[in-house]
């Protein structure tokens, strides 16, 4: 007989309890047309079959399209090294790796990463990565409280609005004050920054680029925020980190980012990568795990977790984060990636992008009613204010076969006229002159 976890009585106080009479009730948002018609499932089929089944209904897709989505995630080139490497069985189904004399592969591979993860972003140590590019906003900023022991966060609404609504989320039932500070068109307003801050700040969050895709230079602010004792926090874009100012050139305590940008395609969400690093002096309040290199009694080399944050190993009430195992595989593929495209391959990536960018931002800006949202130098991505709602704009673009970026509007309800257009070595200049004749069609 089905296994049935409820019995009537109770399904009926959950319904009472949640404010609905019936289980319909809580579908009543579904369109009849999309609720399945029946459970009466066909046969099973063999596995020939089932593959020409599949292959039957992959056919029926749309087609490819031309994309320039971007906004924190970007359809960058990944070789196929870096899935023959991290695909293989010791790699994929590692566990967490206690057991040092088990796992010197996985520990070397995490090592290697956080040794590429720290000089990337120019700091002292980096941690073996947490869940994606918000979760690591979220517990840099916690890395804050408990190192100043002050809890007001100075936010710039500049930072990628997902990693704010993840940080407001996370943060709701802790004793944080979250202050979010609104920007200057597409700019950060640097000066309400540096006024929001006092002494009871425990940190200063910022973004480079921007979600606008603006650059910028924050050094003035981390050093305004040292001066009253608060940590400086910034959220990156690690492929950019190849040819922009460093957060460790800058002054930044903690430096994070979405690593999806480095070897994980873009799989509908995930599973992504949140790198970390910091100065020395925070070590000890870095989530997940710490991985060094030391030497045995013969003289050896060997990895061990150096640092292990999680309450059964002895931090009890001083436990951080812990991070699950699986994020080690998504750091070795961010590590392969890197590898393979070593430092020259990384510039020659980031300066693709910024080049076909700025070809783009030429074109469509000499569009008539078209402009530039951008008041800064802008790296692969960049905003337009369009001639009517960009939400119409898009979807004509998209029945056209061009997915034509990120609308802003989403979650900033004054830019419902603007586009945010992202560009990697994935687009060319043909695809351009596609977006642009669109453009011209769609704003006539």
């Amino acid at each position: 007989m089905p296994f049935v976890p409820h019995t009537p009585e109770e399904t009926d106080r959950m319904l009472a309890c949640i404010g609905v009479k019936t289980l319909d009730d809580l579908f009543a948002c579904i369109p009849a047309s999309m609720r399945p018609k029946s459970f009466e499932l066909p046969k099973g089929l063999n596995e020939h079959d089932s593959c020409a089944r599949f292959e039957q209904l992959a056919e029926n897709n749309a087609p490819p399209r031309i994309s320039f989505m971007g906004g924190g995630f970007y359809d960058h080139f990944i070789p196929k090294a870096v899935d023959a490497i991290s695909g293989r069985g010791e790699f994929l189904t590692a566990y967490t790796p206690y057991q040092a004399e088990a796992s010197q592969g996985t520990l070397q591979a995490i090592y290697e990463y956080q040794t590429a993860v720290a000089r990337i972003f120019d700091l002292d140590v980096a941690n073996a990565s947490v869940y994606d590019g918000g979760s690591a906003v979220f517990e840099a900023a916690m890395m804050a409280v408990r190192a100043t022991k002050r809890s007001r966060l100075v936010l710039d609404e500049n930072v990628n609005p997902l990693y704010r609504s993840m940080l407001a989320t996370m943060a709701a039932n802790l004793r944080v004050e979250l202050v979010t500070v609104p920007s200057y068109e597409t700019l950060p307003d640097l000066e309400k920054l540096a006024s929001a801050m006092d002494n009871k700040t425990a940190a200063v969050i910022v973004q480079n680029p921007t979600f606008f895709g603006n650059v910028m230079d924050y050094t003035p602010l981390f050093s305004k925020a040292q001066s009253l004792g608060a940590l400086s926090i910034l959220s990156v874009y690690p492929v950019l980190q190849s040819v922009l100012k460093t957060p460790g050139e800058m002054g930044a305590d903690i430096a994070v980012a979405d690593g999806q940008s480095l070897g994980q395609p873009l799989n509908f969400g995930g599973p992504y990568l949140g790198m970390m690093a910091c100065v020395k002096i925070l070590v000890r309040q870095l989530p997940g795990r710490l991985v060094g290199r030391t030497v045995d009694a013969v003289g050896s080399t060997g990895y061990v977790l150096t640092m292990q944050t999680r309450e059964q190993h002895i931090r009890r009430g001083k436990a951080t984060s812990n991070i699950c195992s699986n994020q080690a595989l998504c750091a070795l593929r961010a590590l392969i990636h890197l590898c393979l495209l070593g430092p020259e391959g990384l510039i020659k990536t980031a300066e693709r992008g910024m080049e076909l960018a700025r070809y783009a931002a030429e074109k469509i800006c000499a569009l008539p009613g078209i402009s530039l949202r951008n008041k800064a130098l802008f790296g692969n991505e960049f905003a337009i204010r369009l001639p009517g709602k960009a939400e119409a704009i898009y979807r004509f673009l998209l029945g056209q076969g061009i997915v034509a970026g990120v609308l802003p509007g989403r979650w900033f309800p004054r830019e419902d006229q603007t586009l945010l257009l992202a560009f990697t070595e994935k687009n060319n200049e043909a695809q351009v002159e596609q977006l642009t004749a669109g453009l011209r069609k769609a704003s006539a």
